[in-house]
């Protein structure tokens, strides 16, 4: 009996605890957002420009780490089990949270993001778990409910991070979100329910049992890594910046932090309303239909934010735009796990944590030296072209690889 089998018993409680999990660490992780020009000023930052790119540096460190570890972790989630990297990752990432309020200068705080992307990523061990248990029928259905608690997170936190810090100041505000993820850690461990058989799932993996048609899947994987890294690019190109972005709307100074927080929010929100529909979705029409959709919609919805006077047209833009991107990562994810065998989930997903998370250091980059050397504007409109490029690229892959011949796994076909 494999690991998927064993564990279809806990596959609906876990996923409950991972959702959980997955809100509570994001909401502490992305609630510094509104805050974190300011937080780099009040570090002895001044100039704007240099606020700018200390900003995307600082918000970029935490997702470069992760990137570096994501495999890593994924390994080890083969060989040792899926929960205790989940333990593993909460009580990191709770203790270096609080330590990011006890910072001395902007080093230590690019520094301190830094270990928390090295030890932490709860909400990617959560999809190695939830990707490796559920049924295969299931997948793109809970992951992307899965998706849908972490983009619940996103949405919450820069609302908690545009009004937190008046009640409790800005280093204040990171001791209450490490007691959040101490309450997820707690939740983890007590709650999670795991049927690993180490020597079996071992013994399997050192076999290293063939997937048919796995030669020329890893193309088709590798394409797929490409997306998921383009769709947090996309995602994250502004939003390290999007205070600035907001001044110059003519937004007031003291207003800058809630109408950010706000504006972020807009697109979680937009994301939450269409994640789980559109993994359904993708259970149902196809995967690659999907993501060649959304990417298409995405781009086409990034451009007039380029053009925006008024910070609610903005916050009414990234909204449209999270309910396109919503559907990306569960139909990337549900089509990287069925190109895999169960032992070798955790790695492979593992390299999905790892694209998506580079983008989130490539797209904070991307953003502030753009934003810095051509104006922001500018950021959207190259974040159009890559989508636009990307849809291409998905396009041409399933052509040429004969997606929708019998060699890939008839799941992901559309029902008829």
């Amino acid at each position: 009996m494999n690991y998927a089998e064993r564990n279809l018993a806990y596959w609906r409680r876990n996923l409950a605890v991972c959702v959980f999990g997955s809100f509570t660490t994001l909401v502490s992780l992305s609630m510094l957002l509104p805050f974190l020009p300011l937080y780099v000023q009040q570090l002895g930052v001044t100039e704007q420009a240099d606020v700018v790119q200390w900003s995307a540096v600082a918000f970029g460190a935490t997702f470069f780490g992760t990137a570096i570890t994501a495999p890593l972790w994924g390994r080890l989630a083969d060989r040792f089990g899926r929960k205790p990297m989940l333990v593993r990752a909460a009580i990191g990432m709770a203790i270096v949270m609080s330590l990011i309020g006890l910072a001395r200068d902007v080093t230590d705080l690019v520094a301190l993001r830094l270990i928390a992307g090295l030890i932490g990523g709860y909400a990617s061990a959560s999809i190695v778990m939830i990707g490796s248990q559920v049924p295969r029928e299931k997948a793109g259905w809970a992951l992307g409910v899965l998706s849908t608690g972490a983009l619940s997170g996103n949405l919450i936190g820069p609302l908690v991070g545009g009004f937190l810090p008046q009640w409790v100041g800005i280093r204040g505000t990171f001791f209450v979100g490490g007691a959040m993820i101490a309450v997820a850690a707690i939740t983890t461990i007590v709650l999670i329910r795991e049927s690993f058989d180490r020597s079996s799932d071992g013994a399997r993996r050192a076999k290293k049992i063939p997937v048919e048609g796995a030669g020329s899947r890893w193309p088709i994987i590798g394409a797929l890594l490409m997306t998921a890294m383009m769709v947090l690019l996309a995602n994250m190109s502004i939003e390290p910046i999007i205070t600035v972005y907001i001044g110059h709307l003519g937004v007031a100074l003291d207003d800058q932090a809630q109408i950010a927080g706000v504006v972020m929010a807009c697109s979680a929100l937009g994301s939450i309303l269409t994640a789980a529909r559109l993994g359904a979705l993708a259970d149902r029409v196809g995967s690659w239909n999907v993501i060649i959709g959304c990417l298409v919609l995405t781009a086409i919805v990034m451009v007039p934010q380029a053009f925006v006077t008024q910070w609610w047209q903005l916050a009414v833009l990234r909204a449209l735009m999270g309910m396109t991107i919503a559907g990306l990562l569960p139909a990337i994810a549900k089509l990287i796990r069925q190109s895999v065998e169960d032992h070798d989930s955790g790695r492979i997903l593992g390299y999905l944590q790892s694209a998506q998370f580079s983008g989130q250091v490539i797209g904070p980059l991307i953003g502030g030296q753009i934003g810095a050397h051509f104006g922001l504007h500018h950021v959207f409109l190259v974040t159009a072209a890559l989508l636009v490029l990307c849809a291409g690229i998905n396009g041409w892959v399933r052509s040429e690889a004969g997606i929708q011949s019998s060699k890939f796994t008839k799941s992901d076909q559309p029902d008829h």
